[in-house]
């Protein structure tokens, strides 16, 4: 019984020592650092995420036959952002739930901010634009222009 006494007094002092310090953390005045500082377009995704400098990105929601890797942003500003990644293409052989998917280096260049409708307080990229290598998807130009979702 002392046991069970001294670990449920433990687990209560262990819970009001975190619920004091998350109370004390947010009750404290507005953080002016973080409000000077502008803020950056977001790139929205499929399910209507918002993210800054992803590592992944799908560019075929409905199917996910085409997606982007291993994105290593180098720069990301408040007109433009740019990196280099991977873009996976299924090539829907003989038909795309057998397709084997591919990798093509691509150079990834986001454009065009504007106000975001769902959060008209956010600016989101509306374009971006694929480079490829020497490879490239079969049909595909060296280099694809996509309007980006709102």
């Amino acid at each position: 019984m002392r046991g069970s006494v001294m670990g449920t007094a433990v687990t209560l002092a262990a819970g009001a020592l975190l619920a004091a310090s998350m109370s004390t953390a947010s009750a404290g005045p507005p953080d002016t650092a973080a409000k000077a500082q502008p803020r950056q377009p977001v790139l929205v995704d499929c399910q209507w995420n918002r993210d800054v400098r992803p590592t992944d990105f799908i560019l075929a929601c409905g199917d996910g036959n085409s997606r982007l890797a291993g994105l290593d942003w180098t720069h990301w500003g408040s007109g433009r952002a740019k990196a280099a990644g991977v873009n996976w293409v299924n090539d829907c052989k003989p038909y795309c739930a057998a397709g084997r998917f591919h990798p093509y280096p691509v150079v990834v260049r986001l454009d065009r901010p504007e106000p975001w409708k769902k959060h008209p307080d956010v600016q989101h990229f509306t374009r971006m634009t694929l480079t490829y290598d020497n490879a490239r998807p079969d049909g595909f130009p060296k280099v694809v222009t996509y309007p980006l979702w709102d």
